[in-house]
């Protein structure tokens, strides 16, 4: 019986051991297929491990290693390298060899550690900061300015306008050179002369009368009464009236300063002036700037020589702001009293046999106030 029991007992361990054998079995081949998952590997694939990084390959590009103000002349002590990736070196933009930027000049006033680029040196002396903002084959010509043509002073530094010139014509005589209709004078014929000293006479020269005043008579012209069916003389009511013309002569200018350029020569897009901070109302409050009266803009050589001429020759000029980033040129038409007329389909007023009163003898610079009685100049019943 005890041989019996001991047969039993060791049976039962041999079971176990077998079925704990089999567990580990299954666990083992569960955690492999998961460590080859997160692996990416699956059967029969060899593991691959990453690549080295290659290394890159530098480059030393120029830099400041203090700051410098506009103008200042490069030496070896103001200039240091540092390290940059080649395949990101563009020919061109940055100084590689210290020795070929000293001698140079900063165009602008630059901060310590900025790479160098051809853009802000040059080999000539700089000359004024308004010089630098003007491109090359461009000029900058001044142009006297009111409330209106700057755009109610929306204009600044940066902006883009077109110019618009307006002219008045009239007719003139070509060989005078003077204004249309010419004044007439009668000449009378030479008659006899008084005698001289010998007692022989001789013709005196021709005399011009002319009207009284100092002025002759304005030239008119001879037409047919309709009425009377007889030839009558007419000459002109007023001198002649000259004709207002307007076309745009310049597009796209750059305007390089609104006003008086600042004594330091300095000068800054966005000219914002600050606004001082809110005080107590104990504080003196700060004079109002005065408002500017001229404007620069950048042109061509031959479009500054235009506006010289305008400008010389009396004629108004006015500014109109262009969209930011607006640079196309869009042909015009010169407007006169005929194009308004013929464009916007104004017809001319048909003579009534009725009219205002009071009569409207000219436009008023305001709409002037109306009471309810419809009387003008009374005051409104509030």
């Amino acid at each position: 019986m005890a041989a019996s029991g001991r047969r039993k007992g060791g049976l039962i361990l041999i079971v176990v051991a077998l079925i704990m054998i089999l567990l580990l079995a299954v666990v083992g081949f569960f955690l492999r297929d998961s460590l080859l998952g997160l692996a990416g590997l699956g059967d029969g694939q060899a593991v691959t491990l990453p690549s080295p990084t290659p290394v890159q390959d530098l480059a030393r590009i120029v830099i400041l290693a203090q700051p410098a103000s506009r103008g200042t002349e490069v030496n070896d002590t103001m200039l240091t390298t540092v390290a940059y990736p080649q395949s990101e070196l563009m020919s061109g933009l940055f100084y590689t060899d210290p020795q070929a930027v000293i001698g140079l000049r900063v165009k602008y006033d630059l901060p310590q550690g900025i790479p160098l680029t051809p853009s802000l040196l040059t080999e000539q002396a700089t000359g004024s900061f308004a010089a630098i903002q003007i491109p090359r084959g461009m000029v900058a010509v001044s142009i006297p300015a009111n409330r209106l043509q700057l755009v109610s002073y929306a204009l600044m530094a940066g902006d883009h306008v077109n110019i618009i010139a307006s002219l008045l014509l009239l007719d003139i005589d070509t060989d005078f050179q003077t204004r249309l209709p010419n004044f007439s004078a009668s000449v009378t014929a030479p008659g006899p002369g008084t005698a001289n000293e010998e007692g022989a006479t001789g013709p005196t020269t021709a005399a011009l009368t002319i009207a009284s005043g100092g002025v002759g008579s304005i030239a008119g012209r001879t037409e047919l009464d309709p009425v009377l069916n007889q030839a009558i003389y007419v000459v002109p009511s007023e001198a002649q009236r000259p004709r207002l013309i307007s076309q745009t002569v310049v597009q796209d200018a750059m305007v390089l300063w609104v006003g008086d350029f600042p004594a330091d020569g300095k000068i800054d897009a966005g000219q914002v002036t600050p606004t001082p901070p809110p005080g107590d109302g104990t504080e003196t409050a700060p004079a109002v700037p005065p408002r500017p009266d001229i404007i620069t803009v950048v042109v061509s050589p031959q479009d500054a020589q235009t506006i010289n001429y305008l400008l010389l020759s009396g004629a108004n000029l006015n500014l109109a702001l262009r969209s930011a980033g607006d640079d196309q040129r869009i042909p015009t038409e010169p407007v006169t009293l005929q194009f308004v007329l013929d464009q916007y389909g104004i017809p001319y007023p048909v003579k009534l046999p009725y009219g205002l009163e009071p009569p409207v003898l000219k436009l008023p610079a305001n709409i002037p106030l109306t009471s309810s009685s419809g009387i003008p100049g009374e005051q409104p019943i509030q």
